[in-house]
C-alpha cells in the first residue's frame, strides 16, 4: 500500500521515459508488486490455469534483458497469517497460498534466465531501497510509495512494453527540487495521512499535510510532529504492524520541549507511536550489502529454460528458443558495445580483430526497417539455436562499425558488377553469330531448291554480320556461274541502260548487306518497263521464282520460315 495518497502528491514530478534508457542498468525488482500487477490482469479462472501472469513477467524480463539489465528479484518475509487487503484482495500471503504459489513459479523462471533473488528480512521495498541508496543498483521497480521513505532515490513505478516500451519514472531529485520534500518530510506525510506502520491522524487530508510539512522544513518536522504535543497527533490508532516495530535507539538523548508546537510537554503515548513509526522507515531491518544472504550469481541455461517452459506454458523448444535467444544475442552485443566504451574512455582504441574479446556478431545480411527504425539484419557467432536475427541500427554502429563497413562495401561491390552484365550478355550474342550463319544458309538453300532452279546456276552464300553500325545484317553473295547474273543482263538490255563494258562482259561476284532491323522492301519482278538504268550491286530483294504462278505451298512456307527467322534474330539481338 505504502503512504496514503502519495502517489498523488508527487503526481507533479512523474517522468515517463522511453524503455531503453534502461540501457546497462542494474534494476532490483519488487517481485511482489509486479506479480500483484501481472494477476490483477488475469483473475479469471482461465487466465489463472494458463498462467497468464507469468507469461506477462516473462516478456517483461526478456526486454529487459535485450537491454542488458543486470536484474535481481527481492521478495519480503511476512507472518503466515498477514494479508495485505490493499494489493492482494482475496490472495493470502502464507506459503501455502496461491500469491505464494506464483511467487515460487516467478523464482523458478528467474532463475533459469539467470535472474537471482533476494529474500528481504521483513519489506522487499526497504530491501530495494536500501540496495538503491548505497548504489547497488540504479532504480527499483515496485508500486509501494513508502519506498522513499526507506531511502530510494529512483522507482520505477509503472512499465509498458507498447509502442516501444517506456517506464514511469520518479526521482527523489525532482521530489526534493519542485516539492521541497526531503525523505524526513515524507515520513512525516505517512504520519499525517497513513501507512502501512500507521492509520495516520484523523482528520488530515494532503492539502492540510503538505501545509504543515512544508511550514515545519525537512530538518526538524520529525522532531516537530513527534515531541510537538499537539492535540489532533494524539488521537491516532496503532496497527498490526506497529507491534513489531523496534525501539528507538536514541530515545534518551531527544529533547522532548525542544520542538513542542504548542507550548505543552509531548512525552505523551501518542508520540511514543510516531518515534517507532520514525524509528522503522530511518533503520529498517535489511540485509546488508556485504551479507552472505546476498543473491547468489547465476547465467542463463538455455535447456534448463527450454523445460521450464514446456512445464508452464507448455511451448515447444523451438518456440522458447524464438522468443529469448534474439534477445540473449542483443544483450550480448550491448555488452560488447558496452565494453568497447569503456575501453575508448580509458584511452585504449583497439581495433575490431584485436580485442580480445570476439565479437558476437559474424556479418550483416540485409539492411531492414522495423517499425520506422533502422535496423540490421545479422548472423551470430557461437550461439546455439540461432543463426540469423535483428538489432537496432545504432546498437551495431556503437559495438562493430567496422562490420557495417565491410557490409557497404559488399553492397558496393554487387552494384558494381551488376553493371558489367549487359556488356556480357553482347559478346554472347555476338559469340552465337556462327550458328545463326548456318542457320540462315540451310533456309535459303531450301527455298532455293524449292523454287525449281538450278543449284549449281542459282547458288548463293550468306552469313550474319555485325557493321560498324551496330546493327545486325546478311551478307549475301551473288555467284556469277549461272542464270541470275544473266537474267540481270537480260533487265538492263531490256530498260536499254548504258553499263560499261568491262562490267557486262566480266563475271562479277558481288555482296550485299541486308539489314534484319529494317522492315521488308517490296517484291519487285524481273520485268521491268521504262528504266533507264538498273545496278545490280544494289539488289534489295532476290526473287528465287521466276513468275509468281510457279510459287510452290512449299515454297511460301520456307519463305515464312525466312522471314520470321530474321524477325526472331531481330528481337534477340540486343
Amino acid at each position: 500500500m505504502g503512504v496514503k495518497h502519495l502517489w498523488d502528491i508527487l503526481e507533479s514530478c512523474k517522468k515517463t521515459i522511453p524503455l531503453h534508457h534502461l540501457q546497462n542498468k542494474r534494476v532490483c525488482i519488487d517481485l511482489s508488486c509486479w506479480m500483484v500487477q501481472l494477476q490483477s490482469v488475469s483473475r479469471t479462472h482461465n487466465c489463472m490455469r494458463e498462467k497468464v501472469y507469468l507469461k506477462g513477467l516473462f516478456h517483461r524480463l526478456r526486454a529487459l534483458l535485450a537491454l542488458n539489465c543486470s536484474l535481481i528479484f527481492v521478495t519480503g518475509q511476512v507472518d503466515r497469517d498477514e494479508t495485505n487487503p490493499q494489493n492482494l484482495a482475496s490472495l493470502k500471503r502464507n506459503m501455502g497460498s496461491e500469491f505464494s504459489r506464483m511467487i515460487k513459479e516467478a523464482k523458478v523462471l528467474g532463475n533459469a534466465l539467470g535472474i537471482p533473488c533476494l529474500d528481504g528480512m521483513e519489506e522487499a521495498e526497504a530491501q530495494c531501497a536500501l540496495l538503491n541508496s548505497e548504489s547497488l543498483c540504479d532504480g527499483c521497480f515496485t508500486s509501494d510509495s513508502d519506498v522513499f521513505l526507506f531511502g530510494a532515490k529512483t522507482v520505477y513505478r509503472d512499465i509498458c512494453l507498447g509502442d516501444g516500451g517506456y517506464v514511469i519514472c520518479y526521482e527523489m531529485a525532482d521530489i526534493e527540487r519542485q516539492l521541497g520534500f526531503g525523505r524526513n518530510s515524507l515520513i512525516a506525510l505517512a504520519l499525517l495521512l497513513g501507512s502501512d506502520y500507521s492509520h495516520g491522524v484523523r482528520g488530515f487530508g494532503p492539502e492540510s499535510a503538505c501545509q504543515i510539512v512544508k511550514s515545519a522544513g525537512d530538518d526538524g518536522v520529525l522532531r516537530k510532529i513527534a515531541y510537538g504535543g499537539l492535540p489532533i497527533l494524539k488521537k491516532t490508532k496503532g496497527s498490526k504492524k506497529q507491534q513489531k516495530l523496534h525501539e528507538p535507539n536514541n530515545k534518551e538523548n531527544s529533547s522532548p520541549n525542544e520542538f513542542d508546537v504548542n507550548g505543552s510537554e509531548g512525552n505523551s503515548q501518542g508520540n511514543e507511536q510516531f518515534l517507532q513509526v520514525i524509528d522503522a522507515y530511518i533503520r529498517p531491518k535489511c540485509h546488508s550489502a556485504d551479507s552472505e544472504a546476498g543473491p547468489c550469481k547465476s547465467s542463463f541455461r538455455r535447456f534448463k529454460f527450454q523445460e521450464v517452459c514446456a512445464q508452464m506454458f507448455e511451448w515447444p523448444p523451438e518456440k522458447t528458443d524464438e522468443y529469448i535467444l534474439p534477445k540473449i544475442a542483443e544483450r550480448d552485443l550491448r555488452r560488447f558495445a558496452k565494453l568497447r566504451l569503456a575501453s575508448s574512455e580509458l584511452g585504449v582504441e583497439l581495433p575490431l580483430y584485436e580485442i580480445p574479446v570476439k565479437c558476437p556478431v559474424s556479418e550483416i545480411i540485409k539492411q531492414r526497417k522495423v517499425l520506422g527504425v533502422d535496423c540490421f539484419e545479422v548472423s551470430w557467432e557461437h550461439l546455439d539455436g540461432l543463426e540469423t536475427s535483428i538489432v537496432p541500427a545504432d546498437l551495431l554502429e556503437s559495438a562493430c562499425p567496422e562490420k557495417i563497413l565491410e557490409f557497404k562495401e559488399r553492397i558496393a561491390l554487387r552494384k558494381k558488377q551488376k553493371c558489367h552484365k549487359p556488356r556480357q550478355r553482347k559478346l554472347k550474342s555476338e559469340s552465337s553469330l556462327a550458328e545463326l550463319d548456318l542457320k540462315l544458309q540451310q533456309l535459303l538453300l531450301e527455298i532455293n531448291s524449292e523454287s525449281g532452279s538450278n543449284p549449281k546456276t542459282n547458288s548463293l552464300s550468306s552469313r550474319a554480320v555485325t557493321p560498324e553500325n551496330g546493327r545486325v545484317g546478311i551478307e549475301v553473295d551473288l555467284l556469277d556461274d549461272g542464270s541470275l547474273v544473266d537474267q540481270v543482263l537480260d533487265i538492263e538490255r531490256g530498260c536499254n541502260a548504258s553499263m560499261p563494258s568491262s562490267s557486262a562482259d566480266s563475271r562479277v561476284v558481288e555482296k550485299e548487306v541486308i539489314d534484319l532491323l529494317s522492315p521488308s522492301p517490296a517484291i519487285r519482278h524481273p520485268a521491268i518497263a521504262g528504266c533507264k538504268h538498273f545496278d545490280y550491286q544494289h539488289i534489295d530483294v532476290i526473287d528465287l521464282s521466276e513468275s509468281d504462278a510457279e510459287v510452290s505451298p512449299e515454297h511460301e512456307r520456307k519463305a515464312r520460315e525466312l522471314r520470321q527467322f530474321i524477325i526472331n534474330v531481330r528481337d534477340d539481338t540486343p
